[in-house]
């Protein structure tokens, strides 16, 4: 799978921006702050329907606009697929495919797909479970675009439920009528988090061992990667768990979901929230046994990050048996400087195998050798980007 034309209007710092691409390895160069990772934010936003950087829209639309498009071709298997977003915020986004009449956002899932690393990656390593919850559920939609709708009905039923809560803990009790009210939106919440939970424990299941893999990749390989799930329904659940959590029946996590909302509902009226839950689990990173948060070094953490990002990138190839145009793109944003000598060899090495590799860097000479084969490279500049060469092998002295 890759993108050979990304259009841009009125998207973060481009007025306007035409710009062709190709399979292969293609480096986009510039200094800091001219609009590199706009660029590759616009390709992963198709993918995912959300920036990896900010949590809202308004920020993706350029100064003076009301709205943004981004427009890509991709090219998966010989077959080309033409993509239209329009961005507005406050509104309703909606998509064009192949220039037909706009459909639900939603309909684009799939079309793109990208594994994207960038500097706030660290915050899965070093940040709170949020960024590790949306981590996870962001993979499971990637490989099963249905799991959107769940999760954005787990969200709506969740609010809902919330400021029931918080209405009844305001009147110091609870009528009749709220709690019939809170058993039908539990019975909502138990179905939707049966169903976020059990694709967390596919996931996770698959991820371990291809996140392990890549983290010995990268690194001597002298400690294993691991992760723990802590469930607000489940308790805490080791990786060897994950493959039986992954097998369980629908109806058997919905059970359990049910039985710790009826063992904690007081104290979620007495709190005004819902304490049980998908939303309130975390996944705890291990590494060499103990937990990466707060142990690791900042080498290790950079190592598991990527190493995180590569083990999904190796889940979406073995998800599609290899099939063509299964890999998906492959978009390193400002990575090779942080890394050390032998880590930036070592990942070149890796990301050569992607069919297509979108590479951001404010010079060249941050690029490891490994990476001195055929390339295309794209100059940056303040509202603009232009494709001015091409490198056949070595750089040039």
């Amino acid at each position: 799978m890759y993108v050979d034309h990304l259009s841009l209007m009125g998207f973060r710092t481009y007025g306007f921006l035409d710009l062709p691409l190709t399979p292969g390895l293609t480096v986009l160069v510039g200094p800091n702050g001219v609009g590199k990772t706009n660029i590759v934010e616009a390709i992963d936003y198709c993918a995912n329907l959300s920036s990896h950087r900010v949590s809202n829209d308004a920020p993706l639309v350029k100064v003076g606009s009301d709205r943004a498009y981004i427009r890509t071709r991709v090219v998966r298997a010989h077959q080309q697929t033409t993509m239209e977003l329009e961005v507005t915020p406050g509104k309703a986004n909606r998509v064009r495919i192949n220039r037909a009449a706009p459909v639900r956002v939603r309909e684009a899932l799939g079309i793109c797909r990208t594994v994207l690393f960038s500097p706030e990656d660290l915050g899965l390593v070093k940040g709170e479970p949020a960024a590790r919850r949306r981590f996870l559920d962001d993979l499971a939609v990637s490989l099963r675009p249905v799991v959107a709708g769940y999760r954005a009905d787990y969200e709506r039923v969740l609010r809902q439920r919330n400021a029931l809560l918080k209405s009844m803990r305001r009147s110091r009790g609870a009528g009749e009528d709220e709690r019939a009210t809170l058993e039908v939106w539990n019975g909502q919440l138990v179905n939707l988090g049966a169903r976020l939970l059990q694709a967390r424990f596919q996931v996770l299941a698959r991820l371990l061992p291809e996140a392990d893999r890549a983290y010995g990749q990268l690194t001597d390989g002298g400690k294993e990667l691991g992760f723990a799930y802590e469930s607000s329904t489940l308790g805490r659940r080791e990786a060897t768990d994950m493959s039986a959590l992954a097998a369980l029946p629908l109806q058997e996590l919905g059970q359990m979901l049910a039985s710790a909302l009826e063992e904690r509902a007081e104290e979620e009226i007495e709190r005004g929230m819902s304490l049980v839950g998908p939303h309130r689990d975390e996944l705890t990173l291990m590494l060499g046994g103990i937990p990466a948060r707060g142990y690791a070094s900042h080498g290790e953490t950079w190592s598991y990050a990527l190493a995180l990002r590569l083990g999904s990138w190796y889940v979406h190839r073995a998800d599609a048996d290899d099939a063509p145009g299964a890999s998906p793109i492959l978009i390193l944003d400002d990575v090779f400087a942080e890394l050390d000598a032998v880590r930036r060899a070592r990942l070149a090495r890796i990301v050569t195998e992607a069919e297509q590799v979108l590479v951001t860097c404010a010079v060249e000479e941050d690029l490891p050798d490994e990476l001195d084969v055929a390339r295309r490279v794209v100059r940056v500049r303040p509202g603009e980007a232009v494709a001015v060469e091409e490198r056949t092998g070595a750089r040039d002295g």
